[in-house]
């Protein structure tokens, strides 16, 4: 029996330059940065005031306001996102056996701002006050399971947590879902709502975070020799992953084929990259065995690209040892150079730029590249995207506690 093949057949997105397919590309596209002066809570005592907020989001606009009270907005990104990319695959669920749709969706935190408030007011007023709602919020599954509610899916249902690599091995697991048989249609991707006063100061004591506070929307600035650290984003995004011959047999639009996943860990640090490169160089090689790709005919990786001194480093040492002297020919650009980084969300979101870049033959710029870093020597299509051809492009993700997370797609014909 021939392996059952998946493809992209609808996509939605929040994030921080803007809410939709449509309205984010273009801005990809065009250099635009969505980081900005946070408005969200007071940063008067906080080192770091500067981040990717979901600016233009209403929650309102997909739920009733009533439903939306009841979710954190991690899950409210998630069922906005997740109406985006079934309204956009043209999936009739009156028409489909639920049993056989899964929902599969990562984050990195959960919960977080229902959890800090509810904290708050805990110690403000007692625990007779805290909202019995605060569990179901605060879970890392509320977002699947919401998910899956409001469309009616029953087949497959979970969360997976892995730190900056979770909407990634939410995708990979759910290419691997279909091609089991698990599930003939997969809602999969990732989002999160991790800026909060008390995450902002959790990584800004770290020294993780760019202090460039004068200079929001150059503050991101992946393999730049002066990148001082990362910029926190909030969102997600949610792809529609179906099976080929059923897609094709509706007539849906494809928007590129996933072909393969790779998923590997360094154990070497909880928190800092292992500077061989050796974690996300097995992810990337294993993934291209699994998609059955040949090395030179991988024309474009959508990098982790974070902006921080060692992770920029030590991937542009994993691209180089995996793919030899055709590294030097390949384009790399980062998403999180325009929305910074959306932990757990961050792979979902790329691998919408990823699809829509192989799709339509243009490649996003990394902006705020000024400045060559003699570590970093490889082509990050600097500040002005490109058009040009593809067939195969991967994209990396890498999180705390060492995981490395790989996909790859090829364009459909």
């Amino acid at each position: 029996m021939s392996k059952r093949r998946v493809v992209v057949t609808g996509m939605g997105i929040v994030c921080p330059v803007g809410v939709g397919v449509s309205n984010a590309w273009p801005r990809l596209l065009a250099g635009e940065s969505g980081i900005r002066r946070l408005d969200m809570f007071d940063t008067s005592e906080h080192a770091v005031k500067i981040g990717g907020q979901v600016w233009d989001f209403s929650a309102d606009e997909y739920l009733d306001p009533r439903d939306a009270k009841r979710m954190d907005p991690f899950t409210q990104y998630a069922v906005a996102a997740s109406i985006e990319a079934m309204n956009d695959s043209g999936l009739d669920m009156s028409n489909e056996d639920p049993t056989r749709v899964a929902c599969i969706l990562g984050t990195g935190i959960g919960g977080l701002t229902e959890q800090e408030a509810q904290t708050e007011r805990r110690l403000a007023k007692g625990p007779r006050v805290v909202s019995p709602l605060v569990v179901p919020k605060m879970m890392v599954n509320a977002h699947s399971g919401l998910v899956a509610l409001h469309h009616g899916l029953k087949g497959p249902n979970y969360s997976t947590g892995s730190a900056c690599a979770s909407a990634t091995h939410a995708i990979g697991v759910s290419l691997r879902t279909i091609v089991y048989g698990d599930a003939d249609v997969v809602v999969s991707g990732g989002s999160e709502s991790a800026i909060s006063p008390l995450s902002l100061a959790g990584f800004g004591n770290m020294k993780a975070l760019s202090r460039r506070n004068d200079d929001p929307a150059g503050a991101s600035r992946p393999f730049d020799k002066g990148r001082d650290g990362f910029v926190m984003g909030d969102g997600g995004a949610v792809v529609v992953l179906e099976e080929l011959e059923r897609a094709k047999a509706r007539g849906a639009k494809v928007y590129a084929e996933l072909l393969g996943f790779g998923s590997t860990d360094d154990a070497y640090h909880l928190t800092a990259p292992d500077a061989t490169g050796d974690g996300p160089r097995r992810a990337m090689e294993l993934c291209l065995a699994d998609g059955g790709i040949a090395k030179d005919d991988v024309g474009y990786i959508n990098a982790h690209g974070t902006s921080t001194e060692l992770n920029d480093k030590t991937e542009t040492l994993a691209i180089k040892q995996v793919f030899g002297d055709h590294a030097k020919k390949l384009m790399i650009s980062s998403t999180k150079s325009m929305v910074g980084h959306l932990l757990g969300a961050s792979g979902a979101v790329e691998f919408v730029a990823t699809c829509m870049g192989i799709s339509e033959g243009r490649i996003h710029p990394t902006i705020n590249y000024e400045e060559p870093d003699p570590d970093c020597d490889l082509d990050y299509v600097p500040n002005e995207a490109r058009e040009v051809s593809l067939d195969y492009a991967i994209s990396n993700s890498f999180g705390f506690g060492g995981t490395n997370a790989c996909l790859a797609i090829r364009r459909y014909a």
